[in-house]
């Protein structure tokens, strides 16, 4: 696996090195020993897969608390997606900064988001399936969110947002109260 870091301090782009020949491919995904190249030293305790039908749509932007923050890898299994993260990080240089990836089934690429930032994804290809790895299980009462289309984030979608469930259309707006959070 190779780790590419992105402009938001502790993010990356994991990138496997798939073994191709005449049967198909093996690809790592996932190694304990090789991400501790990049800090990474907590134990993975959920899995989640999430399918979403319509291009366009809109999942998004969730985060938890400490002490439930966690780190999250995403990994694209089926179609596209635009996998976007949000530095939330009380005190760091790159406060309400956002980056966006293209994650497809094709590149293979995982996008490596640290605690303290708000993910969030939009569909380029109808059917899309996505793998999250967590640090943390989730916990209702640590649950967070920033919404996908607050103006003091600014996220740049690729494509027209054709849906976003009812909660994330909630979520209130920051202001200039929202000092971010601790980790």
């Amino acid at each position: 696996m190779k780790f590419m870091p992105l402009p938001l301090s502790g993010a990356h782009i994991i990138i496997p090195e798939p073994r191709k020949d005449k049967r198909g491919l093996f690809a790592r995904i996932f190694c304990a020993d090789e991400l501790k190249q990049i800090g990474h030293t907590k134990n993975i305790v959920q899995v989640n897969h999430s399918g979403t039908v319509k291009k366009g749509a809109v999942r998004g932007m969730h985060f938890q608390y400490s002490p439930k923050a966690e780190i999250k890898i995403i990994k694209c299994i089926r179609g596209a997606v635009f996998d976007v993260i949000v530095d939330i990080r009380l005190g760091s240089s790159t406060f309400l900064q956002w980056h966006g990836e293209n994650l497809t089934s094709e590149n293979m690429k995982m996008m490596y988001v640290p605690e303290g930032f708000a993910h969030g994804f939009q569909v380029l290809e109808e059917n899309s399936e996505l793998l999250y790895f967590h640090t943390e299980y989730y916990s209702p009462e640590h649950e967070g969110a920033v919404r996908h289309d607050d103006p003091m984030i600014g996220i740049d979608w690729p494509v027209g947002v054709t849906e976003v469930s009812e909660r994330d259309k909630t979520h209130p707006l920051l202001n200039d109260d929202f000092a971010g959070v601790e980790i």
